[in-house]
């Protein structure tokens, strides 16, 4: 006990905690996105394609943390919007687009970065180092998750609207196209800037886990958001105090208790758990 509470009295792990915090209810605010637009393994695979814009970026400016994170975010709209455009040009649909340019970015960037001798950077990036964190890593996920939260706050209805009907949004003269951009744009800086923190592979977990668990909770939209948002920080924060005594990766032990309160709520949830349905199941077999 005394050597934790020592821990934690230190700079890096005081900074992992605020990271933890700040990274967990950012991804969970956005994971609302996410969710409602039904594109969790469109994200989960561009999350993987981010790594050919980091293996430049360090080539042409060398390890600079705005650069690489200016890189990674045209990496995963080029690859994104790439895959939209070969859809629409070719016989590929989606999926396959994707799935092909995501695969040959993933495999460029990796051989970059191997013959760059990054070989420890690698394994970070796509496992996460949240204790690697420096104070300029710490500014720029606090930056992308102000510039999320409050453009999500601001355009609220017009985007409940959007994700729910586009049709009648675009009846109602919501710019459907530039906000169908402008949430990917977000998606994908909330993943760039939470890449060091639990890493490609680890990521999606955090970035669909919080509001699917509030969309078994509840059935108003609007709470998938804040309540997303509160499951993934406080469900990063108790992973922070997990995994040290337990010696688990920190990254990795997000992951596991997010996937942990999303099977509970799957299990236990008063209006959509399985005890509650089997229930309802019963009740109407005894009538």
């Amino acid at each position: 006990m005394n050597e934790f509470l020592q821990f934690l009295a230190e700079p890096i792990a005081q900074r992992s905690l605020w990271a933890c915090g700040v990274i967990g209810f950012s991804n969970g605010f956005v994971s609302a996105l996410v969710v409602l637009r039904k594109s969790s393994l469109q994200i989960g695979t561009i999350s993987c394609a981010l790594l050919p814009g980091i293996a430049l970026a360090i080539l042409l400016f060398g390890l600079l943390q705005l650069s690489i994170l200016l890189g990674a975010v045209m990496a995963g709209l080029l690859v994104g919007l790439g895959s939209l455009f070969l859809s629409r040009t070719s016989r590929i649909d989606h999926d396959a687009a994707l799935s092909i340019l995501h695969a040959t970015a993933f495999a460029i960037g990796y051989i970059i970065l191997i013959r760059l001798g990054l070989q420890q950077k690698v394994d970070d990036w796509l496992f996460g180092n949240i204790m690697s964190m420096g104070n300029a890593d710490l500014w720029i996920s606090y930056a992308v998750s102000a510039i999320a939260i409050l453009s999500i706050t601001a355009l609220h209805r017009p985007l409940l609207i959007y994700l729910f009907d586009p049709r009648a949004a675009a009846t109602m003269g919501i710019p459907t196209r530039a906000l169908s951009y402008g949430i990917f744009t977000l998606i994908i800086l909330v993943l760039v800037s939470s890449l060091q923190a639990v890493g490609a592979f680890l990521t999606l977990g955090l970035l669909v886990a919080p509001a699917a668990t509030m969309y078994l909770l509840t059935d108003k939209a609007s709470a998938l958001f804040w309540g997303g948002g509160l499951i993934g920080g406080l469900g990063s924060i108790l992973a922070f105090f997990l995994s040290y005594p337990m010696e688990w990766h920190l990254g990795a032990t997000i992951i596991v208790v997010m996937g942990s309160i999303f099977l509970l709520a799957y299990i236990f949830s008063p209006k959509h758990g399985v005890i509650f349905k089997n229930r309802q199941r019963n009740r109407k077999n005894k009538a």
